[in-house]
């Protein structure tokens, strides 16, 4: 039986003198059916030779061209009984061969006793059978290779004109896939348009910032830096639109391939604002981003050293400005030594001298990754160049904060305010305060952020910095307050009084500020007190914060005393609390008080007090109604020397109207006119009315004479309208008997205004 593994023997099995001749297919016939059992086959004479059966049993005779006959079982039990199994194995084997039998027609049994007790697998099941004779999958031909595209059908010269001409006309007629069309049709014959007509494609597709659009200019200006013959194929303002629309879309993938099609198309590069610009700004958020375009910058600087006329590198090469900012990213968003510094030998190639923001984006990085070699080479390279370093100073805390090195950053600002005089600006900007208090307290730094403000404060001290505005407490505590950390700002104040420090007024002002506006009377109080208990002065910051909370909670009494122990402590600037009280008076209609207050402080000069201040008042009294003190104050700031202007009078006059106090109104008229004020219409029109409404016509033709010595015109339907609702039934008859001049002026201004008609 055929055994597992087995494929072959050395010894062939047939002589190799004389090969016996195959029967063809289906020519031999069985002269005795097998005789065998279900598992094997009997011995075969075929040619003169005996082959053995498989079980020993029975004879299997096939009749050919040469004789075949039987063979008694006896003569072949040297073969059948002796010979090994995988010896019979290839034997039959050998018989299958010679009588086309398939090779898996029946399945070996493992002995030749138990053949017939063996169970046959279904066919359908013969799946399962694993052989190493399964036949191998015949090789499929290889697929015809593509045909070659046809070549481009020639377009005459005539027609590529006539649709060159359309594209212009498509674009000018907003007609978009005209235009388009008419591209394609010059790019399928291999034409390119005019640089023009480019130029007007792509900008009228990027103009209505569709994505269609944008994908049809991305795919035109690619085919034109590749294909266009022209020098110039897409002018570099409509290489900016199409940048600049890619940006506007946040296509970064297509704006780089679009950068590296412009950098591969073997042409001169455009001004880097058209494309540099642009793109940088696109990939500045994302680090893959700008690293992919740094790549591009990087080939583009190249291709600008190559080139040999300087006059072209100026144009190509980026600015400062530029080549900051892609600085910028390699320290700040990458945070690579190795790039910032290639970016920096790139500079000097194309020839950009780097200026001190340039060296500080050096020092945000060499400080963030603990290289403090650099950052010595740096500050003695700025000292010998001149260059300030307030920017030097600033991105070394902001790269130390980085790291989270808090020893480093209190030096650097202590060093900082070592080094400023008298008059220099602060180095540290409210940005770089809030950068230092956000990380320290998130950090629970408190103590030392307490020592640091302790220790700025003596060299403060020492090199007379006493502004409190520009000191290092001040800046680090209102940055607490601009964060919302209003108890970590009063923790600070603690942790400094704890350590038996002496707290300046910086620290103070900011926490007192945040009290008052958040209307935390009671905190502003107790800490008014603590000030004062210090011995310090507030400042007049502090008394407007004080004095606007004070007004906000209508406790005017409060903000009178504050207001005056701000002009006892001869603070210069009064101007604003002296507004706040005076708007908060109006606006809650407490004239008297305006009034009072004003009386008050008239004779301070550091206060400058006008005009408008009184019509402030006067006009609250005649609002409420209170005519009398509206007089009182308009004589009280005529006999002040304040000169009284239309708006003055409009008040009172609108008062008296109010209250039907007419004859106080022909006592105004009389004293403006004998003063002579500058009339105008509003003025002329209210004195008018209001004196037709009392009945006094001789003032009201005064008035009307005055309007015509101006020529300042007068509506008299209005004032019509007034003698009707007033003195409809008043008769000239009666009033010629008591008075011949009031009806004289009667007359005369019924004529005027066409009521005798």
């Amino acid at each position: 039986m055929l055994q597992a593994g087995v494929v072959g023997v050395e010894t062939p099995l047939w002589p190799t003198a004389v090969e016996p001749p195959r029967e063809p297919r289906g020519q031999g016939r069985m002269d005795k059916p097998l005789e065998a059992g279900v598992g094997g086959f009997a011995a075969v004479e075929v040619g003169g030779e005996v082959l053995p059966g498989a079980s020993g049993e029975g004879v299997f005779q096939v009749k050919s061209q040469t004789s075949c006959k039987s063979l008694p079982w006896q003569k072949l039990e040297h073969l059948n009984g002796r010979a090994s199994p995988p010896m019979r194995a290839l034997h039959c084997l050998r018989l299958r061969r010679l009588l086309y039998l398939p090779l898996n027609a029946r399945p070996f049994s493992s002995s030749s006793s138990s053949s017939s007790a063996t169970h046959e697998i279904p066919t359908v099941y013969s799946f399962l059978q694993p052989s190493i004779f399964a036949p191998r999958p015949k090789p499929q031909p290889p697929p015809p290779p593509p045909a070659p595209d046809p070549a481009p059908r020639a377009l005459p010269v005539a027609d590529a004109v006539a649709l060159e001409e359309g594209l212009f006309a498509a674009v000018a007629e907003d007609r978009s896939d005209d235009a388009w069309l008419a591209f394609k049709s010059l790019a399928a014959a291999s034409l390119s348009p005019s640089p023009p007509a480019a130029a007007a494609l792509v900008t009228h597709l990027v103009a209505g910032n569709h994505r269609l659009g944008l994908k049809r200019a991305f795919a035109a200006a690619v085919f034109l830096l590749e294909k266009s013959p022209h020098v110039s194929p897409l002018p570099e303002a409509a290489l900016e639109a199409l940048f600049s629309s890619l940006v506007a879309s946040g296509s970064t993938g297509p704006a780089l391939a679009l950068a590296r099609a412009l950098l591969g198309c073997g042409r001169r590069l455009p001004a880097f604002s058209a494309w540099g610009r642009p793109l940088m700004e696109l990939t500045r958020a994302d680090t893959s981003s700008f690293a992919a375009f740094l790549k591009v910058f990087d080939e583009a600087c190249r291709l600008m050293v190559e080139e040999k006329s300087q006059s072209v590198v100026a144009l190509m090469r980026p600015d400062l400005a530029a080549c900051n900012a892609v600085l910028q990213g390699c320290c700040c968003l990458l945070g690579t030594v190795k790039d910032a510094e290639r970016v920096l030998e790139i500079m000097s190639a194309v020839g950009v001298s780097p200026d001190a923001e340039s060296f500080g984006y050096l020092a945000f990085l060499y400080a963030w990754r603990a290289v403090p070699s650099r950052v010595d080479e740096l500050d003695k390279l700025l000292e010998a160049l001149g260059f300030s370093k307030k920017g030097f100073f600033k991105k070394l805390v902001s790269g130390y904060l980085k790291c989270c090195s808090f020893k480093s950053v209190s030096s650097v600002i202590l060093r900082a305010v070592e080094e400023r005089r008298v008059g220099d600006v602060s180095a540290f900007d409210d940005e770089c305060y809030t950068e230092v208090a956000q990380c320290f307290v998130d950090n629970g730094r408190i103590r030392e952020l307490a020592q640091l403000i302790i220790q700025a404060q003596e060299i403060e001290l020492t090199n007379q910095l006493l502004v409190v505005d520009e000191s290092v407490g001040f800046g680090i505590v209102n940055a607490c307050v601009g964060l919302g950390l209003l108890n970590k700002a009063h923790n600070i104040l603690d942790e400094m009084t704890a350590q038996g420090a002496s707290v300046g007024l910086g620290i103070y002002s900011p926490i007192l500020k945040a009290y008052c506006k958040e209307q935390k009377t009671a905190e502003a109080a107790q800490l008014v007190a603590e000030i004062s208990a210090a011995g310090l002065q507030l400042d007049a910051g502090s008394y407007d914060a004080l004095i606007d909370a004070s007004m906000t909670a209508h406790d005017f009494q409060s903000a009178f005393a504050l207001f005056k122990d701000m002009r006892e402590a001869r603070l210069p600037d009064l101007r604003t609390s002296y507004l706040t009280i005076m708007t908060g008076l109006t606006e809650n209609n407490r004239p008297e008080l305006m009034a009072s207050f004003l009386d008050a402080v008239v004779d301070d000069p550091r206060i400058e007090i006008a005009t408008h201040d009184w019509n402030s008042i006067i006009h609250a009294f005649c609002k409420v109604g209170r005519l009398e003190d509206a007089r009182r104050t308009y004589r009280r700031m005529v006999f002040l020397l304040f000169e009284p202007n239309n708006q003055t009078y409009l008040s009172l006059i609108n008062g008296y109207l109010s209250a039907e106090k007419y004859f106080y109104v022909l006592i105004l008229w009389t004293e403006v006119r004998r003063k002579g004020a500058d009339f105008n219409h509003e003025l002329i029109d209210s004195f008018l009315y209001a004196l037709v409404k009392g009945g006094f016509f001789d003032m009201a033709m005064q008035v009307i004479e005055k309007a015509q010595e101006l020529k300042i015109f007068v509506d008299k339907w209005r004032h019509k309208q007034a003698f009707m609702e007033t003195h409809k039934k008043l008769k000239v008859a009666k009033l010629r008997k008591r008075n011949f001049r009031k009806m004289e002026a009667l007359i005369a201004f019924k004529n005027w205004a066409g009521l005798n008609s």
